[in-house]
């Protein structure tokens, strides 16, 4: 039976969508998607896992049906979500961030503590997008300060061919993926206004999480695409090496995207996470 899933929109003016059974009592997933996508992209968890736990996946700032109605910055996103948390009642959350979402994820913790948190779930994210002299684990088609002001500019003037090579890296290396998933992503990357995206890029790109997830105060769990387009091994090394406690789950046959191309594998894992 397909799940009753509601809408709504919060004071600061997420646009969330959320099934399954709610109160303060009940587990809860929150599902934070990534750049230039919205909250649709996790709709094999919304369906999957409403009937075990509370599922609300928000429209993050500048994306999706929220648009400019919440500040467009990683900053403002994680303020809107830890108010949304509040409104909801939710404690004991398993707090998973795509990407973006990871970042917005971590600020939150970072901004407002964990105390809300059961755990933090980043699907292939690196702690620092654009790499530099000292860091080498960002984006690994070398994106640095330079290139990235030239991103930038391109955002607005050069949407369509950037939306379809982005749609293109979500998915793994080297394979084929399924054709109506990525039909989907290009459709709906393509979509988004890059008007509203280039100031959350510039505030995502500004963003360096090294030296707080050393002081994360909340178990975290990192899963790492193994055919990622975006991430090489180096982020789970410098995770393993750096986090104390971090579990590292590797995702062979997933790239950027593993909730899409392995979902019943990370819904295992997320359900295993609210049974704790």
């Amino acid at each position: 039976m397909m799940p009753m899933v509601s809408h709504g929109v919060s004071a600061r003016g997420l646009f969330f969508r959320e099934a399954g059974p709610n109160g303060a009592t009940s587990p809860a997933i929150v599902l934070l998607h990534g750049w230039s996508c919205h909250a649709g992209f996790f709709e094999p968890q919304l369906q999957a896992l409403s009937g075990k736990a509370q599922v609300l996946v928000p429209d993050l700032p500048g994306h999706g049906q929220t648009g400019d109605a919440a500040g467009l910055t990683i900053e403002a996103a994680a303020d809107a979500v830890i108010e949304l948390l509040q409104d909801r009642d939710l404690s004991n959350v398993v707090l998973v961030g795509w990407s973006m979402g990871a970042h917005v994820a971590y600020a939150l913790a970072e901004r407002h503590g964990t105390s809300r948190l059961k755990a933090l779930v980043a699907l292939d994210m690196t702690p620092k997008v654009v790499n530099d002299a000292t860091w080498r684990g960002g984006v690994r088609d070398g994106l640095d300060i330079l290139h990235n002001a030239e991103v930038l500019e391109a955002i607005i003037p050069r949407w369509p061919q950037m939306a379809e090579r982005i749609a293109a890296r979500i998915f793994a290396t080297g394979r084929k993926p399924d054709p109506q998933t990525l039909a989907y992503a290009r459709r709906e990357v393509l979509a988004a206004d890059p008007a509203l995206l280039k100031p959350m890029w510039a505030s995502l790109t500004a963003q360096d999480f090294r030296a707080f997830l050393p002081r994360l105060d909340c178990p975290l769990h990192l899963v790492c695409g193994g055919q990622s387009a975006l991430y090489d091994a180096s982020v789970a090394d410098w995770h393993s090496d750096n986090v104390p406690g971090v579990s590292v789950h590797g995702f062979g046959s997933s790239g950027h995207a593993p909730h899409l191309e392995e979902p019943e594998r990370l819904n295992r894992l997320l359900l295993g996470l609210i049974a704790l």
